[in-house]
């Protein structure tokens, strides 16, 4: 393939659909074909800008990844890990994550990118059942991966990145990249294609936490994501707030980024998210497009945003929740630009997306991205005609989309629960409007049934989240002997609110006033956080789960 997927420029989302596809090179290998290509024809192509958390700002270019990622593939074959090895990441932003990224990737060794907060004993879990034979991990959290080592027994190389103080039997990374020859031979029998490459393990929103598998060809998938949905031109500095624990950071700030020609801006903040200093880094680097969570943006509308040049931004994506019509709107007034919403998972690449030649419904996620047969079916597998709630269902029976996983690694049984009868069930709800738009409504389990109606816990949040009392706000259903369910709303207060009946009756008028009365919150429970995953969703089954231990009392 070239240096630069060649971008198409339609007038039309069905121009789009009728004129895009992707061209699979033999036996892909990311690394191979696109950095390591880019070096070689253009060595000092700028790849990178990377902020650390104390505001240095490097710079690299695509013969640093090159030279690096080979270095460290030395590395790692020297210290025994081969092809089908697994090798757990549990690094902040920083730079030796996508080297480590691509050496993995070169030696045909899988990578499982993970957060940096986890404990000794996810760690434990996670190494065993994975059958983990080595850590790469920040110096920070090198103590809970010897606090999960007992338990371990498979676990053989160790390496540590940052730091002074090594512990027994680790490795320092710099002392090791730096004495390993600057060249690795690409294998006769490189992997790529269909081999594994990578293993995300999922949010666990619903419940335990699964091993998504992906293979070399997955990073095609996301040109969509990039050269599309975030709308990348050669040049362009691009932001996408993410971990790289998860997979949302090789949707924004890895493959499809550098496949468009742009350059991958990482902010590598510690601690608490702060929305100022964003604003500082957006305005101050010059970054031209940006993607984050809807509460990114809910918090950076809270800022003064005139007080920041923000004149060479001029795209604005979101995902991972749904965006509140409210803050298109603020966001849309005070910067001029509009927020592009999308969908996918961690099983897959981007499924539904709204482009840039599209009008963006607020509140919608789009449309279906080419080469996704999307469906919304009822219980009984049959079809659901506009506006009828229904499962996001994915048509797999003739052909499998670019960048749907492989399946849940080690849990064939949970991989047929989810791939079966021709369909992969993405287990969220949607409807689909006459023309064609989706609209997400959260996850099957999330779903409300109170007296007789169906209620998408999101269409509660975005009527209390206008309200200016709401910060954070997560709709669950509770047992009630009358009505099946009851609505509950769990809020977090802005400062200047307190708890009171008089703004519990003020916040159910306001969501009668502005949403179908019928779905106003019949409870009110106001909390100082809401539990989350360690990726930030919101965890409605765990309400749900602590609403049912105190009925129980």
């Amino acid at each position: 393939m070239s240096t630069f997927v060649e971008k198409l420029r339609p007038e039309s989302y069905d121009e789009f659909i009728e004129k895009f596809s992707i061209s699979v090179p033999e036996n892909f290998n990311f690394a191979y074909d696109v950095v390591d290509k880019r070096a070689a024809e253009d060595p000092k192509s700028p790849a990178m800008i990377h902020m650390d958390d104390d505001g240095k700002v490097s710079r690299y270019d695509f013969e640093f990844f090159k030279t690096a990622s080979d270095r460290f593939a030395n590395v790692l074959t020297q210290k025994g890990i081969g092809r089908g090895d697994k090798v757990m990441l549990i690094l902040y932003r920083r730079v030796e994550f996508w080297v480590s990224m691509l050496a993995l990737h070169k030696i045909g060794a899988v990578a499982i990118p993970s957060p940096n907060l986890l404990t000794a004993k996810d760690i434990a879990e996670r190494v065993t059942f994975a059958e983990v034979r080595g850590v790469v991990a920040e110096n920070s959290v090198v103590k809970n991966v010897e606090g999960a080592r007992e338990k371990c027994t498979g676990l053989e190389v160790l390496i540590q990145v940052g730091g002074e103080d090594l512990r027994p039997d680790w490795a320092d990374y710099d002392t090791l990249f730096a004495g390993a020859d600057d060249h690795f031979e690409k294998p006769e029998d490189a992997p790529g294609g269909e081999d594994t490459l990578v293993v995300f393990f999922s949010s666990g929103t619903t419940g335990p936490p699964k091993m998504v598998e992906h293979v070399h060809n997955y990073p095609l998938g996301h040109i969509n994501t990039a050269l599309y949905w975030h709308n990348l031109e050669p040049g362009d500095i691009h932001l996408t707030l993410a971990d790289t624990g998860w997979a949302k950071a090789v949707w924004g700030k890895f493959y499809g980024q550098w496949m468009a020609g742009a350059v991958i801006f990482v902010y590598d903040f510690r601690g608490a998210f702060k929305p100022a200093k964003l604003l500082e880094v957006l305005s101050e680097c010059r970054v031209t497009t940006f993607c984050a969570p809807p509460t990114v943006y809910r918090f950076l509308i809270q800022e003064d945003l005139s007080g920041y040049d923000l004149s060479a931004l001029r795209y604005c994506t979101t995902a991972g929740e749904l965006l509140n019509e409210s803050v298109f709107h603020t966001w849309k007034e005070a910067t001029g630009l509009e927020i592009h919403e999308g969908y996918g998972q961690t099983e897959t690449s981007l499924q539904v997306a709204t482009y840039s030649f599209m009008e963006p419904r607020p509140g919608s996620i789009g449309k279906p991205v080419p080469g996704w047969d999307i469906r919304i079916m009822d219980p009984q597998d049959q079809p659901c005609p506009p506006g009828e709630e229904g499962e996001i269902c994915i048509n797999i029976r003739n052909s499998r989309p670019m960048g749907l996983f492989n399946g849940y690694y080690r849990e064939p049984d949970k991989t047929a629960d989810v791939m079966r009868d021709g369909y992969y069930r993405t287990g969220d709800k949607a409807y689909v409007d006459e023309d064609g738009y989706f609209w997400f409504l959260g996850r099957v389990d999330d779903l409300i049934k109170s007296s007789g109606y169906r209620i998408g816990p999101f269409e509660v949040e975005s009527a209390l989240i206008t309200h200016p009392a709401i910060v954070e706000t997560a709709v669950t259903g509770v047992p009630d002997p009358v009505r099946g369910q009851a609505v509950k709303a769990t809020v977090v207060l802005a400062p200047g609110y307190a708890p009171s009946d008089a703004l519990t009756r003020e916040l159910q008028d306001h969501v009668k006033k502005t949403t179908a009365p019928y779905k106003y919150p019949r409870i009110i429970e106001y909390v100082e956080e809401l539990p989350k995953t360690i990726s930030g969703k919101i965890k409605r089954a765990e309400i749900r789960a602590n609403d049912m231990k105190k009925m129980e009392k």
